[in-house]
């Protein structure tokens, strides 16, 4: 008890300052928290609690950052994934990571075909909308309905009134459901300092249908979570109440078993070059200028890459690997191979250009470079254009990672081509930019603060054992750290 009190001595020292620093007024009106009758549940309370640390979270923003597993190689997984933590009591989802989409969507407990266990040794869940105290269902005459309405994420049930989707996946599966609010509870780092268990009121989708590939157990996960720009992504909801910025990042690692690192935030990095988002597209949409083998331009005419009636280049982490148009595969797929002729033994597995070779890939195979406007290229190596088919003995098979789109005009950058590279998001500058890097390192990430000015924090894997490296920490970080901890012991 003496450590609660003692506490409690220095938040009554701090909080004044604090408060008057910030401009709220001294002068506040006390409101009664608890019913005279005393008849209010601990879940209530804890609710009631959680919403109040969200408004002091809106008040400063922040660094909100995620774990990453998974990762690029299909013969593994072939799918990077976060985990989150959703409604009151909290539960964890594993939703896949896509920059494809815009919704975040989770298996409802209602669901009719979702897949009941996963092939990636992590515990299946569902949401139920009745156990949590904090969930409330999204009716058609909600205004934050219509936030999907324009870019067709969402529409109205007239059977039960309830604000609805479906969605398609390039890959064939779907899914359909309801929109509910609820909690999301997540890390965030304020100044320099992590804040565990922060919370905020999202809007996501309650999947009571899936087909295709969605209902395999194999990869199974417990959802989608959609990183487009659109007004139902969670990226533009958090940015809307001040919560987080509008730019996020990610570094998903290739090799080693994968994983990587996912914040709503903008990752600082010496060497980054950025080129602009396409306007009013869907997606995120790039202007791929052209493709260069050792530093050979291909004779591909620029015109199969340009944007336009669904036809462009797409930045998508909900891809595994990398997808080009027919008459750019080719030149690319010819380069590769006259390149390499001497050095390896070309064969065709599959309807898939192999490579028998018995040296290094790094050795052998030649630099690619994908040049974008503003000046921007990206490099990749072979392992970031090939696939490791199987390896006996002293002799490996390695295929070309892109395939072919036939007749559609789309060029689409998946995990493949995205790994090993550090990628911001930047939805207030609209633009993209990209570093080479190793993802198993920790990352310097900037946030807007309220006070104007950017603050750079060392953000890395976090576990619920583990906190970033701290630098000096400022007096408000230190007070709000401080205040959570305090309710935190009494909840």
């Amino acid at each position: 008890m003496s450590a609660v009190r003692l506490t409690a001595a220095i938040l009554v020292c701090l909080l004044p300052m604090t408060v008057l620093s910030y401009g709220f007024p001294a002068a506040l009106k006390l409101e009664r928290a608890v019913p005279a009758n005393h008849e209010m549940e601990i879940s209530q309370l804890k609710a009631r609690d959680r919403a109040r640390h969200g408004r002091l979270l809106q008040s400063l923003g922040g660094v909100i950052d995620f774990p990453v597993d998974g990762t690029f190689d299909p013969f593994v997984v072939g799918l990077y994934y976060t985990k989150l933590r959703l409604g009151s009591p909290p539960r964890d989802f594993y939703v896949q990571i896509d920059t494809g989409s815009d919704v975040l969507w989770v298996s409802c407990a209602s669901c009719n075909g979702c897949p009941q266990t996963s092939g990636l040794q992590i515990q299946l869940n569902y949401f139920d909308p009745g156990s949590s105290v904090t969930a409330t269902p999204i009716s058609c005459s909600d205004q934050r309905c219509s936030w999907g309405i324009q870019s067709s994420d969402s529409g109205c049930s007239v059977q039960n009134n309830l604000c609805a989707y479906t969605f398609q996946y390039g890959d064939g599966s779907g899914t359909s459901g309801f929109y509910v609010s609820d909690v999301l509870q997540f890390d965030m780092i304020v100044g320099s300092s992590l804040v565990p268990n922060s919370t905020a009121q999202v809007v996501f989708g309650c999947s009571t249908s899936q087909t295709g590939d969605l209902v395999k157990s194999d990869r199974a996960v417990d959802g989608i979570f959609g990183f487009g720009q659109q007004g139902m992504s969670v990226v533009s909801q958090l940015a809307s109440q001040g919560v987080a910025p509008r730019v996020f990042s990610h570094c998903l690692k290739g090799e080693n078993g994968g994983g990587g690192i996912l914040v709503l935030g903008e990752i600082v990095a010496p060497n980054l070059v950025f080129t602009p988002l396409v306007p009013s597209q869907p997606h995120y949409n790039v202007n791929l200028l052209s493709i260069s083998v050792n530093g050979q331009a291909l004779p591909i005419n620029p015109s199969v890459f340009s944007t336009s009636n669904g036809q462009g280049t797409i930045i998508d982490t909900g891809t595994t690997l990398a997808y080009l148009s027919e008459e750019a595969y080719v030149p690319f797929v010819e380069a590769i191979t006259k390149a390499v002729a001497q050095s390896v033994r070309p064969v065709v597995s599959k309807g898939n250009q192999c490579y028998v070779i018995a040296s290094s890939v790094a050795d052998v195979f030649p630099p690619v470079s994908l040049n974008f406007a503003g000046g921007a290229s990206m490099f990749l190596n072979p392992q970031d254009y090939l696939i490791q088919q199987n390896n006996v003995g002293g002799t490996s098979v390695w295929c070309i990672g892109f395939q072919r789109i036939q007749n559609q005009g789309i060029t689409i950058l998946g995990d493949l081509v995205l790994k090993d590279k550090i990628f911001v998001y930047d939805l207030v500058g609209q633009r993209i930019g990209w570093a080479n890097y190793d993802c198993s390192m920790s990352v310097n990430v900037s946030a807007t603060s309220s006070s104007g000015r950017s603050e750079y924090v060392n953000a890395g894997q976090f576990s619920d054992n583990a906190a970033p490296q701290k630098l000096s920490l400022n007096m408000v970080g230190n007070t709000l750290m401080l205040l959570l901890m305090v309710i935190n012991m009494f909840l």
